[in-house]
């Protein structure tokens, strides 16, 4: 399989995470995933732009970058802000944590995504934004003789 690649950018309102997420699921579909893999990605995606909308850009807009590249059997996938980064990643990809407990959030964020995808990283600067790197192995499925 050859190697493709997507590059989107939009503004970090809340009603451009299904689009989005819809958009990587639809760029994942040459690696011919099952609905349950496909599933995992659209989360993980989803998830990652909501950190965005939620924490990087809190009451304000900025943009976000989300970019896939497929090689081989395996999906890359970084979403970046330019926003108000983590200061402490080593607690903020603690199951249940938030910064923002009066909203009623889970913390479970970082935990999806670490979840539901195969290789997980965060990188974040504060001040200056964070980037969230996923990746996601789709095997062909071996079938039974």
């Amino acid at each position: 399989m050859s190697k493709n690649y997507l590059k989107l950018q939009f503004y970090s309102y809340p009603r451009n995470q299904a689009f989005a997420r819809d958009a990587v699921a639809a760029f994942c579909l040459e690696l011919n995933p099952s609905l349950s893999d496909l599933s995992d990605v659209k989360t993980a995606v989803s998830e990652a732009v909501t950190n965005c909308t939620v924490h990087a850009y809190k009451d304000t807009c900025g943009m976000v970058t989300v970019e896939c590249e497929i090689e081989e059997d395996k999906l890359h996938i970084k979403v970046s802000d330019r926003g108000t980064g983590i200061a402490d990643i080593k607690k903020a990809i603690q199951p249940f944590y938030t910064s923002m407990p009066s909203d009623e959030r889970s913390g479970m964020g970082f935990t999806i995504m670490q979840t539901f995808m195969d290789e997980f990283n965060v990188e974040s600067v504060s001040g200056e934004g964070t980037v969230v790197y996923m990746s996601k192995s789709f095997k062909p499925e071996v079938e039974n003789a």
